[in-house]
C-alpha cells in the first residue's frame, strides 16, 4: 500500500475515526485504526458497537489494506510539518512515513481480523441540515436515562420521522425532552427508531452549524448517518420505547410567560446552596406576575423573585434545581411558556410562539411543610 495526502486532512480524519476505536479489546485489531488505500483513502475506526468511516482525498499509488497502531499513528501524524504526507506499508507491515525532511518507521498489523462495518442501503435517506440535527440531538441528549439496567432502551433517544416533521425523544424517568423540525421539503418517510446515546454523542461532535446537509437512513438493524466525507454506523436499541405523548400533560390551566435568561439565573442563584451533600428542592410560589423562588438547607436559605406574565394562581410546587435549569437552558428565543396544573403535576416548558418545536417535562419533587 502506498498513497500520498494532504497532512491536515488526515489528521483531521484520524481525530473524528479515533472517537470509535476500542481502548482495550480481546480483538486486538480493534484497537488500531483501519486504512483501506482503495479510489480514495478510509479511515475507519469500529468498537463492535458503532463504527466511523472517513474518505479522505489522496493519491493511491498502491492499493491495500492495513491496521495501524491507533494513538502512535495520531500522534505522528498530528505532529509532522504542514506538508504533503507520503506512506508506504510493505508486505511484512511495515510502514515508512515521510513528510519534509522527517521521517518514521512503525509496525502496522494485517487487517485480515478486522470487521467489515455493518452496510446499510443508503436509498431513502433523510436529509436535513446539519444545525437542524445538532439541534435535536443536543438540545435531547441531557435527558437520556444511563440506568442500563432496568430500561436499557431509555439509554438512547427515539427518532419518529413523518411526513412534515422529524421528532426527537428523551426520557430518563424523571424529565423529557422533545425537540421537533418541520423540513421544507415532505420526507416522503415514516420511521421510528432508538439511537443509543453513544452514537449520538459521536454523531453531535461531526455535525456543524451550517446548512450543510446531513442525512440518515435506517437498516433492519443498523442506523447510518451521513455528514460531509463521514459515515457513521451504529446498532439501534431494540425494545419499546412507549408513547411518550401520553406521559405530558395537555390542557394545563395555568400559563405563564418568562424570559428565559432572567429566570434561568434566578434558579441558578438560590441553587448556589444545593450540592450532592446539602439536597433539597426549590420551592416555587407562582403569584400573579410574578414567581418567588426558596431553597432552605442545612446551611442556610436562599430567596430571589422573577417576574412572569401571567397568573400562576398561588400554585406552590417543588423542583429538582439542576433539571429545571437544563431544560431552560435546552429551550430556544427569549421567553418561554411554563404550563402547570397542581403542585404534583410535572412543569412543561413550550414555545411561545406555538410551533410545537419543543417541549421539555420536569416532574416535581413532593415538598415538605417548612
Amino acid at each position: 500500500m502506498r498513497f500520498v495526502c494532504d497532512r491536515s486532512l488526515l489528521v483531521n480524519a484520524l481525530s473524528v475515526a479515533l472517537h470509535t476505536v476500542a481502548p482495550k479489546s480481546p480483538i486486538t485489531v480493534l484497537e488500531g485504526i483501519h486504512i483501506h488505500a482503495g479510489v480514495d483513502l478510509y479511515i475507519s475506526g469500529y468498537n463492535l458497537e458503532t463504527g466511523i468511516c472517513v474518505t479522505v482525498p489522496a493519491d493511491i499509488k498502491e492499493h491495500g489494506k492495513c491496521v495501524m497502531p491507533a494513538r502512535l499513528f495520531f500522534d505522528i501524524v498530528r505532529k509532522l510539518p504542514d506538508d504533503e504526507i507520503s506512506i508506504t506499508v510493505d508486505e511484512a507491515y511495515k510502514v515508512s512515513i515521510r513528510c519534509g525532511i522527517a521521517s518514521f518507521s512503525i509496525t502496522a498489523m494485517s487487517a485480515e481480523d478486522y470487521p467489515v462495518l455493518p452496510e446499510v442501503e443508503y436509498e431513502n435517506a433523510v436529509k436535513l441540515p446539519q444545525k437542524e440535527l445538532r439541534d435535536l440531538i443536543g438540545g435531547t441528549l441531557f435527558c437520556v436515562s444511563e440506568d442500563k439496567g432496568r430500561r436499557p432502551i431509555y439509554t438512547g433517544s427515539l427518532m419518529e420521522v413523518e411526513d412534515t416533521s422529524i421528532t426527537m425523544v428523551s426520557v430518563d424517568g424523571f424529565r423529557l425532552a422533545m425537540r421537533r423540525y418541520f423540513p421544507d421539503e415532505p420526507t416522503g418517510r415514516t420511521m421510528r427508531f432508538v439511537i443509543p446515546s453513544s452514537a449520538l454523542k459521536e454523531v453531535e461532535k461531526i455535525l456543524e452549524d451550517s446548512d450543510e446537509p446531513a442525512s440518515f437512513t435506517l437498516g433492519t438493524k443498523y442506523i447510518m448517518f451521513k455528514i460531509g466525507a463521514v459515515s457513521l454506523v451504529c446498532r439501534r436499541l431494540e425494545g419499546d420505547f412507549g408513547d411518550w405523548r401520553q406521559f405530558v400533560p395537555q390542557d394545563n390551566p395555568i400559563m405563564l410567560t418568562a424570559n428565559r435568561t432572567k429566570l434561568i439565573g434566578t434558579i441558578d442563584r438560590v441553587g448556589l446552596l444545593i450540592s450532592e451533600k446539602f439536597k433539597s428542592p426549590v420551592r416555587c410560589l407562582f403569584g400573579n406576575n410574578t414567581a418567588d423562588f426558596r431553597t432552605i438547607t442545612t446551611i442556610g436559605e436562599a430567596h430571589d423573585v422573577c417576574s412572569m406574565a401571567g397568573d400562576g394562581k398561588d400554585l406552590e410546587i417543588g423542583f429538582n434545581c439542576r433539571y429545571l435549569v437544563e431544560a431552560l437552558k435546552a429551550c430556544s428565543g427569549e421567553e418561554v411558556v411554563l404550563e402547570l396544573s397542581n403542585g404534583l403535576s410535572p412543569i412543561v416548558l413550550t414555545p411561545c410562539d406555538g410551533s410545537g418545536k419543543y417541549s421539555y417535562m420536569v416532574l416535581p419533587v413532593r415538598l415538605k411543610a417548612e
